[in-house]
């Protein structure tokens, strides 16, 4: 057991009371004298040819300042991307989704620009467009980005904007040995992050310079794209990133960011824009995905061959989506032992809003494929879903993946302690299921993080770090990990975040990394500053050089005194105001690897769920979700428990309810909250989780990261689930009543005389 005090405990996050009163300050919130207030024109068609844009009647509203289309940007007009810059700030000629920005309002305040944009008249050619991977992938489809150069450097010829081949081992030999092979399609929709906070960014210029107030997971990341975009040097270009109202992904890469930042810069005034929460759904949203995968048994029910074409439909530009694809395809096989794989993973170019990193970053697609071929193997072999699963998991040390990180837990303890608590051997009503899924992720490989320590004389610390706060309480842990070492009350330490004119270089907030890789720098700085007080301490004579001291309640205690860290600032020579720790997180590259460095670790996750199923209607109720997550050791415990609790909610979304719907010509057809269908509180679940604490990560105190876990794996658990209740199957999502009661009612016509018959799969459940 490790002697803590700070850390380890449920300590109150320092945001909480303002969040629940409503007090604290989001970018959307913010305001001030002379600010210019920007809105968007969007394109009403997903594909088309911009042949005429008219902006001489909002011109002439009272208030407005300026309107910005493509032909007023300097030519060629800027690009931007993380991955790839093929994102223009305003459409260039021609529109590649339904809602992509055509023109900008500048007015003294947001109703006269608002007004001004219903003024604007535009006269398109509409072209053919591509709204799904199949119809991207056909030979006579347009082409979005021709003679673009992709993430792997190769020209674009087709839709398709990146590609990733992995695979060991001998899938083809493998093939001939095998007693049951599973080949099957699986479908994950379109989906949106959904954040409470509006997509809003406010820039302020400077002389040649800009600052940008934005709520995002990744400032450094912003800084470069957008400094890259305007043709700034990077000193010139200040993030300053605000608590974030929802994240998930969402916030991490640039989206209306640049357009500020350009207008600002243009005008020489401060620029404000805003959208609406339905604009949401034209701004960014998760990569839907096609998974083919064949996947190989021996009669004892262990896998012989992984064989998998994962496609993700990655909309009309890349932004993370070519990375997201690559890394997802690496782990595609999950957490399972396959002695032989082949993978190709593709990112394809569509006419829908372009798709971006959300919670699992690829996994959720490819592990509902993935569990659900488990499931099939369980039924074919006639095996049950969890002993089929322990029976091709490793042991802690065994590797899985070759040439990666071996397996870091105890997963088979887990995934039987996931089984437990949704009582799977406990007996069960009619129309009660029971199912169980794991799903896997790696962080970012070979990242960095950095942090700054300051002791102040007043026994008062800041630690400043470029990690975001977006409700995962990342303020919190890094308070509680620096107070632990530096023994200080955790209401003496203040912690900033995410301003590049300030903090030190952070890779990202994002892949469950911050508490491993920055907390792990917060720690170094901690200590840097513990061994700068004890060579004061020795400097002034206070103890000797080899002696044993004691950091007890802000003070050095030694053999022959104790004195408090401010005396030791103030005796030092000269007196010193502060001293600085300095803590760094460098992951180790490796130009072998695929991904560029092994995994710091693994994110596993065991999710159970237990479903009912009206037959009548097929409404199916989910009554409970459990899950178990790796997290070595939790820094804030009730804090990691609200994160997979989260994570458990979010999956219940996309499982039953959540898929952005497009039309035949490209419009999305359910932008809101009306149409687009989220869980409530009236559907939440008794809800269960369990934190795997074996202090054997490689982060502070032995902690792993969670967060992101359950949500790869609750759609296969339900829709296991949902089998053993009545009997079909589903391969693709989400599992609506409407497909339920379709898929039942397909095998009464079938079947009139189901009770007497087996369980039957249904092919596409409607």
């Amino acid at each position: 057991m490790i002697d803590v005090e700070y850390v380890g405990q449920n300590i109150r996050r320092s945001d909480v009371i303002n969040k629940v009163t409503g007090h604290l300050e989001y970018t959307v919130d913010s305001g001030g004298a002379g600010m210019l207030q920007g809105r968007v024109l969007r394109s009403e068609h997903a594909h088309a040819r911009i042949l005429k844009i008219d902006v001489s009647e909002a011109q002439h509203v009272p208030g407005v300042v300026l309107v910005l289309t493509a032909s007023d940007l300097p030519q060629p007009v800027p690009r931007f991307g993380p991955v790839v810059p093929d994102q223009p700030i305003l459409a260039d000629q021609i529109t590649r989704f339904h809602g992509e920005p055509v023109a900008l309002v500048l007015a003294t305040d947001g109703d006269s620009a608002a007004a001004a944009v219903r003024k604007i008249r535009v006269e398109y050619e509409v072209l053919p467009a591509v709204c799904t991977v199949q119809d991207a992938l056909q030979p006579s489809a347009p082409v979005l980005h021709p003679g673009l150069k992709r993430l792997d450097g190769k020209m674009c010829d087709s839709n398709v904007g990146g590609e990733s081949h992995y695979g060991w081992g001998d899938v083809d030999k493998a093939r001939g040995q095998c007693a049951a092979i599973i080949d099957d399609v699986y479908s994950f929709p379109l989906i949106q992050h959904h954040c409470l906070e509006p997509i809003c960014s406010i820039a302020y210029p400077g002389d040649g310079e800009v600052t940008i107030k934005t709520p995002t997971q990744s400032p450094f990341i912003m800084q470069r794209v957008l400094a890259a975009c305007l043709g700034l040097e990077l000193a010139k270009v200040r993030i300053v990133a605000s608590d974030i109202g929802g994240g998930f992904g969402g916030r991490g890469y640039p989206k209306l960011e640049p357009l500020a930042a350009y207008a600002a810069l243009h005008t020489g005034k401060p620029v404000k824009i805003v959208t609406t929460f339905d604009d949401g759904f034209f701004t960014v949203r998760r990569l839907a995905a096609t998974v083919k995968i064949t996947t190989g048994f021996d009669g004892e029910g262990k896998i012989l061959f992984q064989d998998i074409n994962a496609d993700f439909l990655m909309g009309a530009y890349a932004d993370a989506a070519p990375r997201i694809a690559q890394k997802a395809g690496f782990t595609a096989c999950g957490p399972y032992k396959v002695p032989n794989a082949r993978v190709v993973a593709r990112a394809i170019y569509s006419n829908t809003v372009a798709s971006s990193a959300c919670r699992g970053f690829g996994m959720p697609q490819l592990g509902w494929a993935v569990e659900s071929q488990m499931d099939a193997a369980s039924r074919k072999l006639k095996i049950d879903p969890l002993e089929i699963r322990l029976r091709n998991l490793p042991a802690k040390g065994e590797a899985f993946i070759p040439g990666d990180t071996p397996c870091d837990g105890e997963w088979i303890e887990d995934l039987k302690k996931c089984a437990g608590m949704v009582g799977w051997d406990k007996p069960k009503k009619k129309n009660v299921g029971r199912g169980i899924a794991i799903g896997i992720k790696n962080p970012i490989p070979a990242s960095i993080s950095n942090a700054l320590v300051m002791l102040h004389a007043d026994n008062t610390v800041t630690v400043a770090v470029g990690t975001t706060e977006m409700g995962q309480g990342a303020k919190t842990v890094f308070a509680q990990i620096a107070a632990e070492i530096l023994r200080i009350p955790v209401e003496r330490i203040t912690v900033i975040m995410g301003d590049t004119g300030i903090a030190p270089f952070d890779f990202s907030t994002a892949a469950s990394r911050s508490t491993v890789t920055m907390g792990s720098a917060v720690l170094a700085a901690s200590h840097d500053v513990l061994n700068q007080l004890r060579a004061i301490a020795q400097q002034r004579q206070l103890i000797d050089a080899e002696e044993q001291v004691e950091f007890v309640n802000g003070t050095l205690k030694g053999r022959r005194t104790t004195v408090s860290y401010g005396d030791l600032l103030r005796q030092s020579s000269p007196a010193l105001n502060e001293i600085t720790g300095k803590g760094v997180f460098n992951g180790q590259k490796d130009p072998k690897h695929p991904l560029g460095g092994l995994s710091d670790f693994w994110e596993v996750v065991f999710v159970g769920a237990e479903v009912e199923v009206n037959p009548a209607t097929g409404k199916t109720k989910v009554t409970k979700l459990a899950s178990v997550g790796e997290a070595g050791f939790a820094i804030n415990p009730l804090a990691a428990e609200a994160q997979e609790e989260g994570s458990l909610v979010m999956g219940l979304g996309h499982s039953l309810w959540e898929e952005m719907v497009y039309g035949g010509n490209g419009k999305l057809l359910n932008a809101g909250p009306l149409d687009y269908r989220v869980p409530t509180s009236m559907d939440i679940p008794e809800i269960h989780s369990h934190l795997a604490e074996n202090r054997d990560g490689p982060g502070p105190f032995g902690a792993k990261g969670i967060g992101e876990g359950p949500v790869m794996a609750v759609a296969p658990a339900i829709a296991g689930a949902v089998y053993d209740a009545v009997g079909v199957t589903f391969k693709e999502l989400p599992i609506t009543s409407e497909r339920v009661w379709r898929a039942l009612n397909s095998i009464k016509s079938a079947q009139p005389d189901r009770a007497a018959s087996p369980k039957v799969q249904s092919q596409k459940g409607g």
